[in-house]
């Protein structure tokens, strides 16, 4: 029986005979009760509403600063609007009609919806919807008395973080709110749907055609408006560009091949491919079909641990949408391109051939996963004990999965124990050795991230070993709380059932927490640096799913909500809650159409600003015919990828390259300096400004300008080339 059958049985223990006066009298209560429940929901979120929106600080989770000031002058026209200004009294009447006319709104809709659904009446379907729907607003203002509580207790800490989380608490509220719809529109069993626990694969393929179709076009729109940075980007083309052309792995922006960077090389698979498309889109649209097909393992290690399809689909659907992933297709600084893109696919497939206990299938994986990066050992160390100390976990459904060397505990320790002693090894080696050798000997750049430890490993290894607490402070912060809390909310937290595979993330996880980017705050998962965490989180999702079936379950009987369909119910609303955590997530923190910041016009993530036309790149076209390809040029960052295909492509910056000569900003071979001096990063907008011009006249000329001032082009002079 289905969920809906749930709610029925409990609607029908009110109504008995509904000619009855008696079942009259309980109608009427009933009504009451629904009707309070709904306007009670209404008044405490328009109550949180107006606490948010009225600070600034607060609101800043939600809207940008140009909309809050905009917001703050159409609600408190007599304020004066000051950069400095942190708060407004936006009366109470104001988000209790907007909230008032939002109740009505999708009071209705969602009682359609039961109509159309369960061929319910509208009277019958606004009570159900109207009573187990509202709750979930009531629990909305519930942060805002724990804030106001533990402000004035003094719990500091816990003051700190509900001021940090509103989107979070609004997200998992909304996300009860729309599991209650999905789950008390369930159909009944009577209908053979309910009963069909598979997915046609084509459900599969089109989910994860629609976030390629949205993330390529997202991708390639902000190339074509050259919002893309060459350096953590860009750069991986000009990879496959040069060695197609005879000049190493490498690009320009240090001397040297880049395996003294990483050992990362999964994008030259793309090889055949770029021979045919020699094109940056073409590594953007691999990025995003190779992140989109992750759903697919995603969705057979659930299938495998749940038995059901649905729930399956539903846990690929939350991939798709849960955003750490998808800041692996754009970073929050717009890089699109990253080799780890190809990590999260490849890490999925092979949990779930490990899953499968298919050995040449997992060693395949883990191969193909060490060519993503280095960083993969870290994951594969703690991952060999799981699988020695543990087993490979729940047995799989399949009976025709054949036995081979992980038949047995004796196997299986083997395997496990070798793994990660390998990994160790791997790590050492990589670091110590072979980037150490390509590097010329000096120290791995990536040490600089924990210099408050040390300025080498070795070092930061002994400062972390011997100085515990150091570490133990490092970690304490609100930051580790906001990244598990970024990672774990999208999923309703319900990895944290399988905190054995969950493990296996740690030690990256707290590495992770322990870096300090340039601009001095800890990194969080809107970069690349989690990416092995997304594989590692689904993975214990799959083994998670069953045991949230098994709490919620326990929970119906125990509150008496539930009785032989318990089971069922609570495994619908599991699956439920899923795609609805990550969905209303999502909104406050995806780049796509499916948030917030895509839609408001004051914030840099609004799709005009970064996906319209862009008179930029429209002057940009005006010059680019106007360098020869064979030319050497050095370019400012973000026109530096329209540059990766002449004869040399150095970067021009503040930054010192090592390819450069000690004290000067380009290469000695450069002939044309191009700089852009209209994006947000540009220093430089007059001629008179270039360090190169004003300083060396006689060796550079300014090209005459053909771009109304966005990019100064300067030109070597023939003289000095003699």
């Amino acid at each position: 029986m289905s969920s809906g059958s749930t709610i029925d049985r409990h609607w029908r223990s009110n109504y008995d005979d509904p000619m009855s006066p008696a079942s009259s009298h309980r109608t009427i209560v009933h009504w009451l009760g629904t009707v309070s429940i709904v306007v009670l929901g209404t008044v405490l979120a328009s109550a949180w509403l107006q606490t948010c929106l009225s600070s600034r600080p607060l609101a800043l989770s939600f809207v940008s600063n140009a909309t809050w000031y905009r917001l703050a002058k159409a609600v408190a026209p007599s304020v004066a609007i000051t950069p400095d200004l942190d708060s407004i009294n936006i009366p109470f009447s104001a988000t209790l009609a907007w909230l008032g006319m939002g109740t009505l709104i999708t009071w209705l809709a969602g009682s359609g919806f039961l109509v159309w659904r369960r061929g319910l009446t509208w009277a019958d379907a606004a009570n159900r919807w109207g009573r187990y729907g509202w709750v979930w607003w009531c629990l909305i203002d519930v942060w805002e008395w724990l804030w106001i509580a533990s402000d004035a207790i003094g719990w500091t800490s816990l003051s700190v973080l509900l001021a940090a989380t509103p989107q979070f608490w609004l997200a998992g509220s909304l996300a009860g709110w729309l599991t209650t719809l999905a789950t008390v529109g369930s159909t009944s069993p009577a209908n053979p749907i309910e009963r069909t626990e598979t997915v046609p694969t084509r459900w599969i393929w089109l989910i994860c055609g629609l976030y390629f179709v949205a993330f390529t076009s997202m991708n390639w729109r902000l190339y074509f408006n050259l919002l893309i940075p060459h350096g953590d980007s860009a750069m991986y083309e000009e990879h496959l560009w040069n060695l197609v052309h005879g000049k190493g792995f490498r690009s320009y922006l240090d001397r040297g091949l880049f395996f003294g960077e990483h050992i990362q090389f999964v994008h030259l698979f793309l090889l055949p491919l770029y021979l045919i498309w020699p094109s940056h889109l073409l590594l953007e649209a691999c990025s995003s079909a190779a992140l989109a097909c992750g759903a697919f393992p995603v969705f057979w290690m659930v299938r495998r641990h749940t038995s059901s399809g649905r729930t399956a689909f539903a846990a690929a659907a939350a991939y798709l949408l849960y955003t750490p992933m998808q800041y692996l297709d754009i970073e929050i600084d717009l890089k699109t391109f990253r080799p780890e893109s190809f990590g999260i696919p490849l890490l999925l497939l092979t949990f779930d051939q490990l899953d499968r206990r298919y050995v040449v299938g997992t060693l395949i994986g883990i191969a193909m996963c060490l060519t993503v990066k280095e960083d993969y050992a870290i994951v594969f160390g703690p991952l060999g004990l799981w699988v020695a100390l543990s087993g490979i976990g729940s047995k799989p459904v399949e009976a025709a999965i054949p036995q081979n060397a992980f038949a047995n505990i004796r196997s299986r320790l083997i395997f496990g124990l070798a793994l990660s002693v390998f990994s160790v090894v791997y790590l050492w080696l990589a670091t110590r050795v072979i980037l150490p050798w390509f590097r010329s000997g000096d120290e791995v750049h990536f040490a600089s991230y924990f210099d408050r430890f040390g300025k080498s490993p070795e070092e930061i290894l002994r400062t972390m070993f011997t100085k515990p607490w150091l570490v133990v402070d490092a970690l304490a912060t609100l930051g580790t709380t906001l990244y598990a809390v970024a990672l774990l909310a999208p999923l309703a937290f319900v990895p944290l059932l399988a905190p054995a595979r969950l493990a296996v993330g740690l030690p990256l996880f707290m590495i992770l927490c322990l870096v300090k980017l340039d601009d001095g705050r800890p990194p969080t998962p809107q970069h690349q640096f989690h990416a092995p965490l997304v594989a590692i989180i689904f993975w214990a999702l799959a083994a998670g799913l069953p045991r949230a079936t098994t709490l919620v379950s326990s929970a119906m009987q125990r509150l008496r909500w539930a009785a032989t369909d318990a089971g069922r119910s609570a495994a619908i609303s599991c699956r439920n809650l899923i795609w609805t955590s990550a969905l209303a997530t999502g909104l406050f923190f995806t780049f796509s159409p499916l948030g917030l910041s895509f839609w408001d016009a004051g914030s840099r993530l609004y799709w005009g600003r970064l996906y319209g036309t862009s008179q930029r790149a429209l002057m940009f076209d005006r010059l680019a015919h106007a360098i020869p390809a064979s030319a050497r040029v050095a370019s400012t960052d973000f026109v530096h990828p329209r540059f990766t295909h002449y004869e040399r492509s150095y970067d021009y910056s503040d930054y010192y390259r090592k390819i450069n000569e000690p004290g000067q900003r380009v290469p000695a071979d450069t002939e044309y300096l191009v700089i852009d001096t209209q994006h947000e990063y540009s220093r430089i907008k007059h001629p008179n400004e270039v360090p190169e011009l004003r300083d060396h006249p006689d060796r550079w000329e300014l090209v005459p300008d053909t771009t109304d001032g966005y990019f100064i082009v300067l030109k070597r002079k023939l003289k000095d080339e003699k």
